[in-house]
Formats: structure tokens, sequence, C-alpha cells
């Protein structure tokens, strides 16, 4: 069991110098290592001493086990799963030549973001994911994006959607990477044929097909995995832009995550009280999952127009410790499955 419980399959996954478009790879880390930290000093409030149990019958302790859901939670944001393909060339790509410089690294991004101002998608989702068309503040790097990708589509595989002069499918981002993260709902591959129109499912679907993977076979990282959905705690996330300050404000969570004291465990305990928490037979997360996007965008939305301090660490110690307490519930849960 100690090699299942830690190791997972890294085929999914790389590591990259870039920065990426979500919370900082290190503030999901320090988010995770917080929760457990938090389940620690507060056993008699959490499920700390069956998680802890479920570790040691593994063999590992549990700062081991909390360093590589960390490193999960971190990874997800280099994940090559996902190639979009030009309109005239049918040349696929995983992220735009000018990534770097617009804080999209790789298309990927696109899966981490659940959508409170448009309501539901035409996948059957209560709440879409990122669709330009249906942004209510997309800013210029959308902006930018949706007219270098125009009519560049989701690769679906050879003999799928094509170019005007072809199609260099490099990886079936339709089959694979959407076909996880549609959980019985809706698709097409023709939905996803022009980029400025294409409906990407959200990331708490993203969450539950990680949670799917843990519950059938327990991994911390396949957990870390599921635990990078406090991306819905950062409100460009669920207001759903890629510009308006959004790579700025999370370099800010990350710099002043200690100076600001973000993680105070007194507002994790508040924070913990204003979600409904899993059931401990609970297989859809989502719920929960949902509960921190809609916190993020009823109170987090001042820092898509504002970059003063006081903004930021009021609007900043109320998204990390919401983070960390999304964290510890999920962990709650999973305590029960590795105590099985």
């Amino acid at each position: 069991m100690k090699s299942t419980l830690i190791a997972g399959s890294l085929a999914l996954a790389f590591l990259a110098s870039a920065p990426a478009q979500a919370w900082q790879q290190d503030t999901h880390r320090r988010i995770v290592l917080d929760a457990v930290e938090y389940m620690k000093n507060n056993p008699s409030s959490t499920n700390y001493n069956k998680l802890l149990a479920g570790v040691t019958r593994a063999g590992y302790t549990i700062d081991q086990f909390a360093q590589a859901m960390g490193q999960g939670a971190y990874d997800v944001d280099d994940f090559a799963d996902t190639y979009l393909c030009g309109a005239s060339t049918g040349n696929c790509q995983q992220a735009p030549v000018w990534g770097a410089g617009a804080s999209i690294v790789k298309y990927t991004s696109y899966w981490h973001f659940q959508n409170h101002g448009a309501g539901a998608d035409v996948h059957g989702n209560p709440f879409g994911g990122y669709n330009y068309a249906k942004l209510t503040v997309a800013g210029d790097v959308d902006n930018m994006a949706a007219a270098w990708l125009k009519g560049d589509y989701l690769d679906d595989g050879p003999g799928g959607l094509k170019g005007w002069f072809g199609d260099s499918s490099k990886y079936n981002s339709y089959g694979v990477t959407e076909a996880h993260y549609r959980h019985g709902g809706s698709s097409t591959p023709e939905q996803y044929a022009d980029f400025e129109t294409a409906p990407f499912q959200p990331i708490d679907n993203l969450g539950q097909y990680w949670w799917q993977q843990f519950l059938a076979q327990p991994t911390a990282q396949s957990l870390g995995f599921v635990l990078h959905t406090t991306d819905l705690l950062q409100p460009h996330h669920t207001w759903t832009s890629s510009a308006h300050d959004h790579g700025g404000w999370e370099q800010w969570v990350q710099d002043y995550y200690d100076k600001e004291k973000l993680n105070d465990p007194a507002l994790v305990t508040a924070a913990l009280a204003d979600f409904t928490p899993v059931a401990p037979s609970a297989t859809d997360i989502r719920p929960l999952l949902t509960q921190g996007g809609s916190y993020s965008y009823a109170n987090g939305g001042i820092v898509l127009s504002s970059k003063d301090h006081g903004d930021r660490r009021n609007v900043g110690k109320q998204m990390i410790p919401h983070s960390i307490a999304m964290v510890v519930h999920v962990l709650n849960r999973a305590a029960e499955r590795l105590g099985n």
C-alpha cells in the first residue's frame, strides 16, 4: 500500500519554470500544508486522527503525505493535456508563443475556472467554465487570446477537426481531458471548433474527476490534484478573466502570505463554518467546491480593479483561510476513505 498511496501516474504532468495562471504554485502547496497543520493542531474538531491512522498504516509520516499532496496541487498547472490547433495550419500546440508574457502559460489553464457571472452552460453544469463568448469582465489578456486564437480548435485526435491545410494532432484533448471532466454531461467536438466560443468544463469537474480516482485507488498525488480546486477561492477564477491584474494579484498573495498572516488559524476556524461539510460517504464533492466559488465571487471581486494593499490584504484574509478550510473539509472526507 505504501507505494500505491504516495505514488501515482505522472503521465499527465511535467514541471516547467514559468509561472502558471492560477494561485501561484507555491501558494497551492502552502494551502495544503497549512490545512494538514491545522488538522494536526485541532484533532478534536477535524478528522485528523483517522487521517493519521490511514497514512501511518501505509508506512508514511503525516508530513511526507502532506508534502506529496502539496506537490500534486502544485503540479496541476503543469499538465500537458490540452492542445489547441491552428485554424489554418492545423498545427497543434499546448501554449501560445506569447504565453509567458501574458500570464497564460499553457492551455490547460482554461479548465481552471467556474464562471459565476453566466450561470449554467451547454454541458449541463450549473456553472460553466471559461468561455470567452460569455465573459462578463473580459480584459486585455482575454481579448488578446481570443484574437490570436480566433478559429483555433481543441485537438480531438487524428481524423477529427482540421485546419484549412490539414491536421497535426498531438494529443486527443477532447477525447481524454474533456471526457474526464465531462461527468455525464453533453459535449461535442464541434463545441470546441472555435476558441472564442469554446465552453471549457469548469474546475469543479476537474476536482471531481481526480476525486473519483482517489476513491478508486487512494494516492496522495490524486488527492493533491483534487486540492488544486482552491483556485475557486481566487476571485479571477469565478469572475472569470485572465486579465485585470490576474497574475499581479496572485504574486501579491505569494509575497505577503506570511507577512500578512493570511493563513491565520483563527480565520480558518471561522471559515470552516461557511461550508457545509462533506458527508462521510459522499462520492461527489462538487457541492463543497462550488461553495468556495460562490464565496470568492461574492466577496473578492475588488481585486480585479484595485491594487491597493489594504484591499488586497482584506481579500487575502478571506480567500486564503477559506481555501485552507475547503481543503480541511476535503481531507476530513478523504480520511474516511483512507480508514477503509
